[in-house]
């Protein structure tokens, strides 16, 4: 069953669930041995980011465009190779962090969903 609302996905989780996932999600990233070598940055840098992007991506306030300018996210990665092996990675860093939280199943199944075109579009070499 899909999970439907009129509320985005963002007043729904709440600042507080996209903070927490944000952490489950680079715990899981920066022990990923694939993953780890494109995240040389900052953390607290990145997650900020990260934070400042999903709550924009999920239909909250414009954070991202605020602070770092428009998302443009595939130029962003651009630098970094990423190959359907990172893809398949994150993808899996971002389910784990996910089912990590304390979600209703269709809640999660319907953020998880969110990200599959996303990641595909940050696909480079």
């Amino acid at each position: 069953m899909a999970y439907s609302s009129t509320k985005t996905l963002y007043e729904i989780l709440g600042e507080s669930v996209i903070s927490d996932l944000v952490d489950a999600f680079y715990a899981r990233v920066y022990n990923h041995p694939t993953l780890m070598p494109l995240f040389q940055n900052d953390i607290k840098v990145v997650k900020d980011k990260q934070f400042c992007f999903l709550s924009q991506f999920l239909g909250g306030p414009q954070l991202y465009s605020q602070k770092y300018g428009p998302p443009r996210m595939r130029m962003r990665h651009m630098p970094h190779h990423i190959d359907n092996e990172a893809k398949e990675a994150w993808l899996v860093c971002m389910k784990d962090a996910i089912n990590s939280l304390d979600l209703e199943p269709n809640l999660a199944e319907a953020l998880y969903s969110c990200f599959p075109k996303l990641a595909n579009h940050m696909v480079n070499s």
